[in-house]
């Protein structure tokens, strides 16, 4: 299982929080072959593993976390048949559980606003908070992206930045006037006097010298949300969702919201096309002679 996640890390390039949900799969498994009698995966067979969603379904998973941990297992025999660690791989016939298809949740236009414009900018904390809900609004990031980024990341002068998604793969990604006029701000004005001094690789930092973290950016965006009155549930993702949501919306074609949402497969993507769906048949209706 080592060896496992070993290479998933160094040959496949996963990121570590991706990592880390792996080796929490692979320890459910290891405890499943434990009731089972089993030393080893190696042991398993097709009847053993017949039984593992069963099992996961009873360790209380949702439909996602079990078909993710199926993949994982799925993933597992087959590194270990590829290595000559095992002589057949008996999850050949196993299924993943049906998940369900997961709409994205989003704000509207005029919440986004009035959650962006709920920071006062009356203190350096918050003309940072300001940027950057616009940055991670502009740019679609995953809130990881958001605080790792670094001041050298962003092009001022031609409007883009470059994000570090999974597998720390970078790709570049477009910002608006608004989010790059809200960065200024931050770097001219605030980051400085909250550093006091000290250095920060971090584009986003903290009064302690440190850089922002998921953590605490998720607390804000909360925060903000209710100041802004906003009652829909909230985190940095549904900006995310937002952000290809509104561009769809607004006749974006998929492939241009994939390259920017930095997703490796547009199967990914297509999640969205509802909202492409839904955006024909209103203009539609509203244009057609016959609509």
């Amino acid at each position: 299982m080592d060896s496992f996640l070993g290479y998933l890390a160094v040959e496949k390039g996963l990121a570590k929080n991706t990592i880390e949900s792996y080796g929490r799969d692979l320890r459910k498994y290891e405890e499943f072959l434990k009731g089972r009698g089993l030393a080893s995966p190696a042991d398993a067979g097709r009847p053993d593993i017949r039984e593992l969603p069963m099992h996961l379904h009873g360790l209380g998973l949702s439909g996602t976390s079990s078909a993710r941990a199926i993949v994982t297992v799925r993933g597992l025999h087959r590194f270990m048949l590829r290595e000559g660690l095992a002589k057949k791989d008996p999850t050949e016939l196993l299924e993943s559980p049906w998940r369900g298809r997961k709409l994205p949740k989003a704000l509207s236009a005029k919440d986004v606003e009035a959650l962006i414009k709920a920071p006062s900018g009356r203190t350096h904390e918050e003309v940072r908070d300001r940027a950057m809900l616009e940055v991670l609004y502009a740019a679609g990031l995953r809130v990881s992206e958001l605080v790792t980024l670094k001041p050298s990341d962003v092009d001022f002068q031609v409007g883009f930045l470059r994000a570090f998604g999974k597998g720390s793969k970078g790709r570049l990604v477009p910002l608006g006037e608004a989010a790059l006029t809200a960065l200024r701000a931050y770097m001219e004005g605030a980051r400085q006097p909250m550093l006091n001094g000290r250095t920060a690789p971090a584009m986003f930092v903290t009064r302690r010298g440190g850089g922002m973290t998921r953590q605490g950016f998720w607390k804000l965006i909360k925060k903000y949300a209710r100041l802004a009155g906003i009652t829909k549930p909230i985190s940095p993702h549904v900006l995310r969702h937002s952000f290809a949501t509104h561009l769809l919306e607004n006749g974006a074609d998929l492939r241009s919201v994939q390259m920017m949402l930095g997703h490796a497969d547009i199967g990914t993507t297509q999640i969205y096309t509802h909202i492409e769906t839904s955006t024909m048949k209103r203009l539609h209706q509203k244009n057609h002679p016959r609509g």
